[in-house]
């Protein structure tokens, strides 16, 4: 179960999140638990987490390792103060920041060189998914965000289907329609990997809540999920923990 704060919460907010949190979420041995934080929270968060079972991400990083790239944030930077993971990819970064499948993979590769593993995110927009493209969209992301990792690689990513017309509007696949994604891109991850795809984590994320985590868990195709809003409040993220 991860958490993507995206752009909410100080440090010292973050660290009155961990404090309700983290004790909320004790007895939760099935589920292992990961909050990417916005930068400016990383060393609260992973300062708080401390001694707990809940790993910490990044939400991005540049592919370089160091250099005059005003405003990023590198892989080996993360790892120095203690991440375990970041996310890649996701549509937000997509839709806004001109990231694409080619710089998805430049990016996971130097995550994966950092010694981070990776939530690298895949998803078709509403009108891809209404004009039947969705897999289609699966097809070509994988492909050129995905296909071209090593096997080593591969091993250290999760991927998280997100389909993008259900983050933050309420709207939600229904499981039977997220499985069936999932079991395209495990699909997709067998013709390029073999038998390492039974072991490949592949989150569902889009308006995750407490109130629906329960049957979207219950399709065997879905791992665990990627939460966005719904992980902002302690007591709503660690129902979907512990659901």
């Amino acid at each position: 179960m991860a958490a993507n704060w995206k752009m909410f919460k100080t440090p010292t907010e973050t660290t009155a999140f961990f404090t309700a949190f983290l004790p909320m979420i004790e007895g939760a041995a099935k589920a292992d638990v990961a909050i990417c934080a916005p930068f400016i929270n990383l060393p609260a968060a992973i300062a708080a987490a401390s001694g707990s079972a809940v790993t910490v991400g990044g939400q991005n990083l540049y592919w370089a390792k160091d250099g005059a790239f005003t405003g990023e944030i590198s892989g080996p930077m993360l790892k120095a103060i203690g991440c375990e993971w970041v996310i890649v990819g996701h549509s937000e970064r997509r839709q806004f920041f001109g990231e694409t499948d080619e710089t998805v993979l430049r990016r996971t590769k130097a995550a994966i060189e950092a010694g981070l593993k990776v939530i690298l995110c895949v998803g078709e927009m509403l009108a891809e998914r209404e004009a039947g493209q969705t897999e289609a969209v699966l097809h070509k992301q994988f492909g050129a965000g995905v296909a071209g990792l090593t096997p080593e690689e591969f091993s250290q990513i999760v991927i998280a289907y997100e389909p993008v017309w259900a983050i933050g509007t309420g709207r939600t696949a229904t499981p039977e329609m997220a499985a069936a994604a999932h079991k395209v891109i495990r699909g997709l991850a067998a013709h390029a990997f073999g038998d390492a795809a039974n072991t490949l984590r592949i989150l569902y994320g889009g308006s995750v809540k407490p109130d629906n985590v329960a049957s979207l868990m219950a399709e065997e195709e879905i791992d665990g999920a990627l939460v966005g809003g719904a992980s902002l409040d302690p007591a709503s993220f660690s129902k979907i923990v512990n659901f």
